[in-house]
């Protein structure tokens, strides 16, 4: 896959990527539709740093949901 292309599939298949690497208990409430294809890179950087890791402090997890959290599109 080509993740240097913005396009919504790409946004879909980094956060589920996201998603089970990190296995986060509220998993659920991070949906692809939740962000746009302005926060492309900012998902772009957050899936490279991921990927880049085996493990995962809590104290990690919880930045890195505070994060996506914060990129989500309003409601």
């Amino acid at each position: 896959m080509n993740l240097m292309t913005p396009s919504e599939a790409n946004i879909a298949y980094m956060v589920e990527q996201i998603k089970s690497k990190l296995k986060v208990v509220t998993a659920a409430s991070i949906k692809p539709e939740h962000f746009g294809i302005d926060r492309y890179e900012d998902i772009k950087d957050i899936y490279d740093l991921i990927m880049s890791k085996t493990n995962f402090s809590i104290s990690e997890i919880e930045a890195l949901c505070v994060e996506l959290k914060q990129l989500k599109e309003p409601v």
